[in-house]
């Protein structure tokens, strides 16, 4: 039934408490997107989900965000071109610092609707990450929904990935239900499950009104710090793993 990676987004330590069960998230998924000081994190949760990715099999990824850790990075911020390229640069220092060995980049919360909205966003992200590809001498993809940032990406060669979300809603221009709103975020982790393998083996999600929405993608993100995130984690994984679905890295 062929392969898909399922990402979650950890290591969201905030004021030294973690906002997740990591541990139990890192024992199901593929790839972890490791926060790195920007919307949460810090030196030792930053080693803390190296280490953990070690243990596990597990890819690592860099998930930088604005520099706005008071509103988690869900906030937009306008910031010139080159002081959100030197913020992204700092982030991805900051991981790769603790020992990542970073396989791919995926921006946060209200940056990565930037990045997928703004040309001009996802032009001084991506400058960050080619350079980090130039250091590393391999190219660094970045992750995400499409749009700007995948064509900025792609130009500068570094390449892209796309992914879609298992509990997040999805409107019927394939968006995402905006946070706060209704159907926003998805809980039950049957539902989530059963839309894990439709993605894999349609190339479709269910959007709120009940129309399928097209959604193909190469990974499939939980996000770590929903209150049912380890329970969707294991039911999305055994029903990948029923279906015959190989669950791993494309890094």
């Amino acid at each position: 039934m062929g392969a898909i990676d399922l990402n979650a987004d950890l290591g969201e330590t905030v004021d030294g408490v973690p906002t997740a069960d990591d541990e139990a998230m890192f024992a199901v998924i593929s790839s972890a997107s490791i926060a790195c000081g920007g919307h949460a994190g810090d030196a030792v949760s930053l080693r803390t989900a190296v280490d953990r990715a070690a243990r596990h099999g597990v890819a690592v990824g860099a998930h930088p965000s604005y520099p706005d850790r008071a509103g988690f990075g869900r906030l937009p911020m306008a910031m010139p071109d080159d002081d959100l390229t030197a913020s992204i640069t700092a982030q991805l220092e900051a991981l790769i610092a603790a020992g990542g060995d970073v396989r791919y980049v995926k921006p946060h919360g209200a940056l990565y609707h930037a990045v997928s909205a703004d040309p001009a966003v996802a032009a001084a992200v991506v400058r960050a990450v080619a350079a980090l590809s130039d250091r590393l001498g391999r190219a660094v993809p970045l992750l995400g929904l499409g749009g700007a940032g995948e064509r900025s990406a792609r130009a500068a060669g570094i390449g892209f990935v796309a992914e879609a979300f298992l509990d997040r809603g999805y409107l019927p221009d394939g968006t995402l239900v905006p946070r706060g709103s209704a159907g926003a975020l998805l809980a039950d982790p049957d539902l989530v499950a059963r839309r894990a393998v439709r993605l894999v083996t349609e190339g479709v999600v269910q959007a709120t009104d009940g129309t399928t929405v097209p959604a193909e993608a190469a990974s499939l993100c939980l996000h770590g710090d929903s209150p049912s995130a380890v329970a969707m984690a294991r039911a999305v994984r055994a029903a990948l793993d029923d279906a015959g679905i190989a669950v791993k890295a494309p890094w």
